[in-house]
């Protein structure tokens, strides 16, 4: 059977142009009862720029399990150090842990050298972190801040590789951030400019994508000081009801009452002390 299916889906050198034979040998192992991994939505969109100051970091606050909003302000920037953050999509414990785990190595790395961490050495405790796990912790990771070096902005995924950009985006919004991006970035921006860049493509995720909503949070960082805005802004303002949905005494027909006997009348026939 083995060589039956090998030589049914063998791949010539020749071959040329696009090969369609996983797809065939994917529709043919499904016939037999394999089951396949399916990808997993992050549900969230969170971005990051550089401007000419420092870095700025930005989230929404929708936390979803399924198809269930379970948060309304779900806090997605996580501190690493006083001069790092780090923004966190996929499953929550994961990226809490994540970044926490990091944090707590970073204070130890300060404590030990006496000197401000840097942000490359936080992405190498989470780029191997993660690469140890093989995509298994689901944190796919926006990571900003400025050190000695200057402004720094990095992107981690959840398999352990990283990304080195002027502005990035991540989670299942990213692709409705990054065309505003796209379109409004140019080097040099001022703080103002950046931080209206960043409200804009998390508004675009929000309103693109069903996993991403609520708020959106900001986290300023320059050279000795971290500014946090949340919210920045409401995007999804709950709406108001529109009718009365109070109904008086005795609009639903009682068929059946039940007899409620209070405790203090009860009497205690029978006792055991049961010894642990």
């Amino acid at each position: 059977m083995a060589a039956v299916v090998d030589q049914m889906f063998k791949v010539t050198e020749d071959s040329k142009g696009f090969s369609f034979d996983n797809c065939r040998r994917n529709a043919f192992m499904s016939k037999q009862g394999v089951t396949f991994p399916s990808a997993r939505k992050t549900g969230t969109t969170i971005v990051g720029v550089i401007f000419n100051e420092g870095v700025v970091l930005g989230a929404d606050t929708r936390a979803t399990g399924g198809s269930i909003v379970c948060d309304l302000n779900c806090e997605k920037i996580h501190y690493i150090a006083d001069n790092i953050y780090c923004c966190g999509a996929g499953t929550a414990a994961d990226t809490e842990f994540t970044t926490k785990m990091v944090s707590s190595k970073m204070e130890l790395l300060k404590l030990r050298t006496g000197r401000e961490g840097r942000v490359v050495s936080s992405l190498r405790m989470l780029k191997q972190y993660l690469f140890r796990y093989q995509g298994h912790v689901s944190a796919a990771l926006v990571l900003g801040g400025v050190d000695v070096t200057g402004p720094a902005l990095y992107t981690v995924y959840p398999h352990g590789s990283t990304d080195k950009l002027p502005y990035v985006t991540m989670g299942s919004g990213s692709l409705a951030a990054m065309s505003v991006f796209e379109d409004g970035y140019k080097v040099g921006l001022n703080e103002e400019a950046a931080k209206k860049l960043v409200r804009d493509a998390i508004r675009a995720g929000i309103v693109n994508d069903l996993g991403s909503g609520s708020n959106v949070d900001i986290t300023v960082i320059k050279k000795g000081s971290v500014e946090q805005f949340r919210p920045y802004e409401v995007i999804c303002q709950k709406s108001e009801r529109q009718g009365d949905y109070t109904f008086p005494r005795g609009t639903t027909v009682v068929t059946n009452t039940t007899e409620i006997v209070p405790f203090s009348v009860l009497e205690v026939t029978d006792e055991e002390v049961m010894e642990l």
